[in-house]
C-alpha cells in the first residue's frame, strides 16, 4: 500500500520522499482531504499538441451539503489574477457551494457551470442567487488559452469527482499546464495537526502553483533554484545565459560559474550582483502566472480570523522563495467548516429566529494555526513541484520536472537533509505511446478516488473537437520523466 506521506496514489513522490525536512506535525494523509467532510476532484484536459489544461473543484462541506456556508475570509498578496464571489466572501464572513480552479480563459465556464451543477444537483439552492468562487491561474505557456478546451463537462466532471482521500498532485485538473519557478508545478497540498485544550484540529492547505522566478526557488531555506538554471537551458525552457544582457547572469551566479560542469554547484553572486534569470524563451516575464491557495480547518473560527488565516498563507509561499511579482495573481481562501448549520444562506422563507450563535476560538489561541498554515503552504508548495513529470505543451516547448537527484544533492551538501530521509525515489517510468483512437466526449467520473489514474491520450485534434478528460492525473505521452 502507498504511503501517502511519500507518494500520490498513482505512486509520483512527494516532497517528504526527497529527505526534505518540514516543521510541523501532518495529518494522515498530508492533504487538505484531512480536513473531515471535505472532498476534492480533478478533471484533465490533455489533447494534441496544445492543449494542456484542467479544473480542480474542492467542496467545503462535501457534495452533499452545498448550500451550508463556512465562515471565511480571502486575501490578495498581488491582485493580478482572478477569484470570483470575494466581494461576498469580504461582506458576509462566508462562502458557500463548491470552489473551482482553472485556467484564467476558463473562469467564466467554471462560473457558469459550478451554477448549473448546483441546479441540477440542489435545485432549492438555484431559486434565489448562486455567487460561486471560481479562480485561475495562466496556464499559457503549455495551453493554447483560446481553444475552448475547459467546458462546462469539464467542470461537471471534476465536481462530480470530489472525493475524500489521498489526492493527486503535479499535472492534474486545474493544474495540469501550470509553471511554478521555471519548473512543472501544478497542484499540491499539505496539513498540519494543531492541538488546543485537549483537541486535535487539522489545517489543511491545497495550491495551484504556476508563480514564481527560477532563482527564487527556495528547498529548505537553500537557494536551489540559482544552482538548476542549467536543466532550464537543456530544456529550452530558457535560453542559454549568452543570449541575455550581461548585467543578466544566468540565475544569480557569477559568469564565471557558467563554464563549470554540468550539474556542479555554483558560488552565490557577489553583494548586490543582479539576480535576475534570463527571460523565458517565450518571452514570459519572470514570477508571471499566479498562484491560488485554499485554506481549510474544522477548527472553529470566526470569519475575520479566517481573513487572518489567508494572510499567513502568502508566508508561506514566500518560505518557497517568492517575492511576490507584480506579474502575479497570489491569492488566497481560507474557511472553516465548523460551525455547521449556524449560517444562514439568502432570505428566510419564513418567521425563523433571527439570533445565531458560534463557536470559536480565542485569538491567543490563533498563533499555532498560523505556523499550521505557513508549514502546511510551504509543503504544498513543494509536493506540486516534486509530484511531477516533464511537459511538453504549446508551440513544442518543454517544461522540465524539478530534478530530484540535484535538490537531494544540494541540500545533502547544505546539511539540510532529512536525518530520516528516504533512499531516492525510483525514476518514473516512461509513459506509454499514445492511443490513436479518435478524442473522446467526457469521461464518467471514476467510482474512487483511489482508483489507477485514467489515462487521457487523444490523437491531436482541432480546437472544436472535444477532448478526451481524465478525472484523475494522467499517464501522457506529453509527459516524461526526469531525474
Amino acid at each position: 500500500m502507498t504511503d501517502p506521506q511519500l507518494r500520490t496514489p498513482a505512486g509520483l513522490p512527494r516532497a517528504r520522499a526527497l529527505g526534505i525536512p518540514f516543521d510541523g506535525r501532518p495529518g494522515p494523509l498530508n492533504a487538505i482531504t484531512d480536513v473531515a467532510g471535505l472532498e476534492l476532484g480533478h478533471a484533465t484536459v490533455i489533447a494534441g499538441d496544445d492543449v494542456r489544461t484542467g479544473v480542480t473543484a474542492i467542496h467545503p462541506r462535501g457534495r452533499s451539503a452545498p448550500g451550508d456556508p463556512c465562515a471565511a475570509g480571502c486575501f490578495a498578496l498581488n491582485g493580478n489574477g482572478e477569484m470570483t464571489g470575494t466581494a461576498w466572501v469580504a461582506e458576509s464572513g462566508t462562502c458557500a457551494l463548491p470552489i473551482t480552479l482553472t485556467s484564467t480563459h476558463a473562469v467564466g465556464t467554471a462560473h457558469a457551470a459550478t451554477i448549473s451543477w448546483v441546479a441540477e444537483h440542489a435545485p432549492e439552492l438555484a431559486e434565489l442567487w448562486l455567487l460561486p468562487i471560481a479562480a485561475e491561474t495562466w496556464d499559457g505557456r503549455l495551453n493554447a488559452l483560446d481553444a475552448g478546451a475547459v467546458t462546462e463537462a469539464v467542470v461537471h466532471a471534476a465536481l462530480d469527482d470530489a472525493r475524500g482521500g489521498a489526492i493527486e498532485e503535479g499535472s492534474v485538473g486545474g493544474g495540469t499546464g501550470m509553471v511554478a519557478y521555471g519548473f512543472k508545478g501544478g497542484a499540491g497540498s499539505a496539513s498540519r495537526l494543531v492541538e488546543v485544550d485537549g483537541a486535535e484540529h487539522v489545517v489543511g492547505a491545497y495550491v495551484q502553483a504556476n508563480f514564481g522566478a527560477p532563482d527564487e526557488l527556495l528547498v529548505a531555506g537553500v537557494p536551489v533554484g540559482r544552482e538548476l538554471g542549467d536543466a532550464l537551458v537543456a530544456h529550452g525552457a530558457v535560453p542559454p545565459a549568452a543570449s541575455t544582457a550581461p548585467t543578466a547572469p544566468a540565475f544569480g551566479t557569477p559568469a564565471a560559474a557558467s563554464a563549470a560542469a554540468p550539474g556542479a554547484p555554483t558560488a552565490p553572486a557577489a553583494p548586490g550582483a543582479p539576480t535576475s534569470a534570463p527571460s523565458p524563451a517565450d518571452g514570459v516575464p519572470h514570477g508571471a502566472g499566479s498562484v491560488i491557495v485554499i485554506v481549510a480547518t474544522d477548527a472553529p473560527l470566526l470569519p475575520h480570523q479566517c481573513t487572518a488565516l489567508a494572510r499567513r498563507a502568502a508566508l508561506g509561499l514566500g518560505r518557497s522563495g517568492t517575492c511576490g511579482s507584480h506579474w502575479s495573481g497570489d491569492l488566497a481562501l481560507a474557511f472553516s467548516t465548523a460551525n455547521a448549520g449556524a449560517f444562514r444562506r439568502g432570505a428566510p422563507r419564513t418567521q425563523e429566529p433571527a439570533g445565531g450563535r458560534l463557536d470559536f476560538l480565542q485569538w491567543h489561541a490563533l498563533d499555532r494555526f498560523y505556523a499550521a498554515t505557513v508549514q502546511a503552504v510551504e509543503e504544498a508548495v513543494l509536493n506540486a513541484l516534486v509530484a511531477n513529470r516533464t511537459m511538453t505543451g504549446k508551440g513544442g516547448l518543454t517544461i522540465p520536472a524539478l530534478p530530484h537527484d540535484r535538490v537531494r544533492d544540494l541540500l545533502a551538501a547544505h546539511g539540510r537533509l532529512a536525518a530520516t530521509a528516504p533512499a531516492a525515489p525510483p525514476p518514473a517510468q516512461a509513459a506509454p505511446a499514445p492511443a490513436q483512437a479518435a478524442p473522446a466526449t467526457a469521461q464518467a467520473a471514476p467510482t474512487t478516488a483511489q482508483a489507477a489514474p485514467t489515462t487521457a491520450q487523444a490523437a491531436p485534434t482541432t480546437a472544436q473537437a472535444a477532448p478526451r478528460i481524465a478525472p484523475t492525473a494522467p499517464d501522457l505521452d506529453t509527459t516524461t520523466p526526469d531525474r
